[in-house]
């Protein structure tokens, strides 16, 4: 399986966007039939911190999105993983987490990312460069 490189940073914390509507860390709800990617994440990191890898985030929320079992996953992994692969894909900086509802994503230095929430003491330690990490905002949702 090729590994992807559009995803995947290390010692980098993704702060909330500039433009964040939040002044506290909200946990996005259900909304219609199926779940949107951003509150399959947010539940996956909740569930899982420091497991995932950017990559491999993309690509377990994308399984979850289509409603596949695990039988089929481990079938067509290499397929699904080309399949969503093939096309560029948006990092975390754009995730509607950071951008919309004040979450904050930790890359250690193997590149598996915790959810921290802006209101936490490792948020405010992590977006003031703590521990020699790269700080990086969220994309603005609107431009300037």
């Amino acid at each position: 399986m090729p590994q992807m490189h559009t995803t995947n940073y290390q010692n980098t914390f993704i702060t909330a966007a500039p433009d964040s509507p939040v002044d506290h860390s909200v946990v996005p709800a259900m909304r219609g039939e199926s779940a949107p990617a951003h509150l399959i994440v947010h539940e996956l990191l909740s569930a899982h911190p420091y497991t995932f890898s950017g990559d491999e985030l993309l690509f377990q929320t994308h399984v979850r999105r289509l409603g596949l079992s695990q039988d089929e996953i481990a079938a067509r992994r290499d397929e699904l993983w080309h399949g969503l692969f093939s096309k560029p894909q948006a990092c975390l900086r754009a995730s509607a987490l950071a951008k919309k509802y004040g979450w904050g994503f930790h890359f250690d230095a193997q590149g598996r990312i915790a959810l921290y929430a802006m209101e936490s003491d490792f948020y405010r330690a992590m977006s003031g460069g703590a521990n020699g990490v790269t700080v990086l905002a969220a994309m603005r949702s609107k431009r300037e």
